[in-house]
């Protein structure tokens, strides 16, 4: 995770006037860099990864993490405090969360994604926190943990038709869009750092296809190469970049917390994000 932590420095030297803002996500980068993965990771060959995925099923489905609860305490605990210090009405949930977790109530296992979406919805009923701010604790808890163990499998995608709108190795929805040569689109799962191909006419949230129901607001002048990709059909959208245009773009987890400003525009016109951004919780909720 050390990787993303000094691409974020990088970003940030390119977005000067922003940086003030995005200082929250400082602390998390510091926490996932600091974080020590388990010996353990996927062992899976070539050959059960791609049963898996032909059958159109994540590889977390049946080969779930180890989750250790005091091992990942400090991944959701620093989280919780990031969501407390952005949107303070939330500290009571959050407070009701904290003892859930402590008398085991509630374990990491409640917040993998899953076929319904993000948990399995232990961890509203036992807090009262709506699904944004789960959204964001599950991702900012997890994604050094999926890393760490589905980075075997990455090799065995290569000339997968996966074709779904979730990520192919732990389940996860898509948080942004890479546009790549030949302009396809590749998207890109917040939880583990796993990438694939999608339709260029079909909305990886809902599945709607053709142009009737997108909605594309193109970015200008210095922000020129990024678009707010949404769709009418579902109410949600997802930010994109042109890798072509903006070739020295960092990786897309950073690329969509370095634009909160966009984030503001699609929400002006109606649009909701499947996986918010820490800075997202300030309006959300």
């Amino acid at each position: 995770m050390s990787e993303l932590r000094e691409a974020w420095r990088e970003l940030l030297a390119r977005r000067r006037a922003l940086a003030t803002s995005l200082a929250p996500y400082d602390e998390m980068l510091e926490r996932w860099a600091a974080w020590t993965p388990p010996r353990r990771s996927l062992g899976w060959s070539a050959q059960r990864c791609r049963e898996s995925w032909t059958r159109g099923v994540p590889l977390t489905v049946e080969a779930p993490p180890p989750l250790d609860a005091d091992n990942l305490e400090n991944l959701l605990g620093g989280a919780m405090e990031d969501v407390a210090a952005v949107a303070p009405a939330r500290g009571p949930a959050l407070q009701r969360l904290a003892g859930a977790w402590d008398a085991g109530a509630i374990g990491p296992g409640a917040l993998l994604p899953r076929r319904e979406g993000i948990g399995d919805g232990a961890v509203e009923a036992a807090s009262g926190l709506d699904a944004e701010a789960v959204a964001f604790l599950a991702y900012a808890t997890l994604r050094p943990v999926l890393q760490a163990w589905l980075s075997p499998a990455r090799p065995h995608f290569a000339e997968v038709d996966w074709g779904r709108g979730v990520c192919p190795f732990c389940g996860g929805p898509p948080g942004f869009v890479d546009v790549i040569e030949g302009g396809h689109r590749r998207l890109a799962c917040h939880f583990c750092g796993g990438a694939w191909g999608f339709a260029k006419l079909r909305c990886p949230l809902c599945g709607v296809e053709g142009t009737k129901d997108m909605v594309r607001l193109q970015a200008e002048g210095e922000d020129a190469g990024y678009v707010v990709s949404g769709c009418r059909a579902c109410g949600a959208y997802l930010k994109e970049l042109d890798r072509r245009e903006r070739w020295n773009g960092g990786p897309p987890l950073l690329e969509d917390w370095a634009s909160p400003h966009l984030d503001v525009v699609a929400r002006r016109e109606g649009l909701r994000k499947p996986l918010p951004a820490l800075l997202d919780l300030t309006q959300a909720g």
